[in-house]
């Protein structure tokens, strides 16, 4: 066992890799909020196996050489037994490799790309993958939107935003829709104009943009600006207040795939988005949500663990089964990725809407 600061004896620190600062910053901040929630809540129900949980958050700042730092850090210095992180399929394959050679858990809440757990086998996530998400949102195009004519617009410097572009394509295609065109920016870009004004011409039905909000909602306002009116799709990575915050009308009526809608909440999400709210005065995004299930996920292990070592937890994370969680009961596969249905949200110039559930093909 380990002490805490605070002289706490704790059977597994909960330690995190998160970007808290930099351009993913709002990811960051809303899922350490939703693993507040969850260790609060599960502390206040006696721990794991009598003992405290805690969580630690190191600051990578959304930075590949940061994210690698941070993770040594947090086995080297604070003796992490598990690791709670990263938001970003590009920070969690750097931080991925360190816990693997080291042979200590990670858990991603919200780290889409397909490679993240491919790394090995104590690497986790309680997230669905692009695959799923770029096949939801080509089928929420062709049969809700009934669009036969879709432009991409992806970030060919984001891991995320590159898989969801080509799971996307590949699934509207196989359903016969057809890619009008395609088009790419890199993160950091303000200007779009020329990227747009291409996609203008051939005249899509929708415009699929799987990138990050801050990018999303300059892009949508030069979109509208240059006469695009056809909604915007996207992926989780959309996901942020701060995407009507820098968009504002412009991004309204446009449409995301995420993990979870608080206004068409599970009973487990209907108790999390009360604590949430109570704490922080707001309601929490599906970042948040996810931040609250890698918690669940990992106190779950450690309780069926069989000693304090990483192995036993990973060995428990491998055979996790039905653990209810904000964003529906989770299981993981053979691969240690979840098997789960994704929400279609609307976008408003109040908040994000329910719109759909679709369901994993069979």
């Amino acid at each position: 066992m380990r002490t805490d600061s605070s002289g706490v004896k704790s059977v597994s620190r909960k330690l995190s890799i998160i970007s808290m600062t930099g351009s993913m910053a709002d990811f960051g901040i809303s899922t350490e909020r939703g693993a507040q929630v969850a260790i609060e809540e599960i502390n206040a129900a006696g721990g794991v196996k009598g003992r405290k949980l805690v969580l630690k958050t190191l600051d990578d700042q959304g930075k590949a050489d940061e994210a690698g730092n941070a993770v040594t850090r947090l086995i080297d210095v604070e003796h992490a037994s598990a690791i709670l992180g990263e938001v970003a399929s590009s920070l969690s394959l750097v931080g991925g490799r360190i816990a693997q050679r080291r042979s200590i858990p990670m858990v991603s809440p919200s780290s889409t790309n397909s490679q993240v757990t491919e790394v090995g086998d104590y690497v986790f996530r309680v997230c669905f993958l692009d695959p799923f998400q770029g096949w939801v949102m080509a089928k929420f195009a062709r049969e809700r939107l009934k669009a036969t004519k879709v432009a991409v617009l992806k970030d060919v410097r984001n891991d995320y935003s590159i898989g969801l572009a080509d799971a996307f394509v590949k699934a509207f295609t196989e359903m016969g829709g057809q890619i009008s065109v395609a088009q790419s920016y890199s993160q950091g870009d303000t200007d779009f104009s020329a990227q747009l004004t291409a996609i203008k011409a051939v005249g899509p039905e929708a415009v699929f943009v799987p990138g990050y909000y801050a990018e999303v909602g300059n892009i949508a306002k030069q979109a509208r600006r240059l006469g695009i009116t056809v909604p915007l799709l996207g992926g989780d990575g959309w996901d942020s207040p701060e995407l009507r915050a820098i968009g504002g009308e412009a991004i309204a009526g446009s449409y995301f795939s995420n993990h979870f809608a608080a206004d068409a909440p599970s009973e487990r999400a209907t108790k999390f988005i009360a604590a949430y709210k109570q704490k922080f005065g707001a309601t929490p995004t599906g970042l948040a949500a996810l931040g609250y299930d890698a918690v669940l996920v990992i106190a779950d292990a450690a309780k069926r663990a069989t000693d304090g070592s990483s192995k036993a937890l990973r060995d428990a994370l491998a055979t996790t089964k039905d653990v209810a969680a904000a964003s529906g009961k989770l299981t993981l596969d053979d691969k240690r990725n979840p098997v789960k249905p994704a929400v279609v949200v609307k976008v408003t110039k109040d908040g994000e809407v329910f719109d759909s559930t679709i369901e994993p093909p069979h």
